[in-house]
């Protein structure tokens, strides 16, 4: 019955964030955002304490730390930025995967198939990368996430 209940509470909620898109990308943004600027403090703390073993470590975790400060204030402000860097990572990831696969396609004798796999996946990865940077199709793939994960759950057997 519990489960019946989180599924029926995740379709709601997959439909709301589905009808406005940005309800599901401003909360993931604020969280991303504590978590980065939490880690950016763990970095400059550890940091400064690193000064007194090996400086240049230390001052790598500083500026690390600074970095990750500035990037988990802007994440936390603009919600723009979060899906910009996450359609960022997404297109390189289907970068690297577009790579990989011509080198496995040119290079191997055996495994042909698995090359012409990840150059599909790749291009595939690359065009999502390029919608996902934006808020509003973000927040519409939030919110199909949701609901499919809400449908699936509805037809799971215990």
């Amino acid at each position: 019955m519990q489960k019946m209940g989180s599924a029926i509470v995740l379709i709601i909620l997959g439909l709301i964030v589905m009808a406005f898109p940005l309800l599901g990308v401003i909360p993931a943004a604020v969280l991303t955002g504590f978590v980065v600027l939490i880690f950016g403090l763990g970095l400059l703390l550890s940091g400064i304490s690193e000064m007194d073993t090996s400086m240049g470590v230390g001052l790598v975790e500083l500026i690390l730390g600074i970095i990750a400060l500035v990037l988990g204030i802007g994440i936390i402000v603009n919600p723009a930025l979060f899906a910009f860097i996450a359609g960022l990572i997404v297109f390189i990831v289907g970068l690297f995967l577009l790579i990989a696969g011509i080198m496995i396609v040119f290079t191997s004798d055996s495994n042909k198939w698995n090359g012409y796999v990840a150059i599909i996946i790749g291009i595939l990865y690359m065009i999502v990368g390029n919608f996902v940077s934006n808020p509003i199709y973000l927040g519409m793939l939030i919110g199909l996430w949701l609901l499919i994960m809400g449908i699936l759950m509805l037809f799971q057997k215990d």
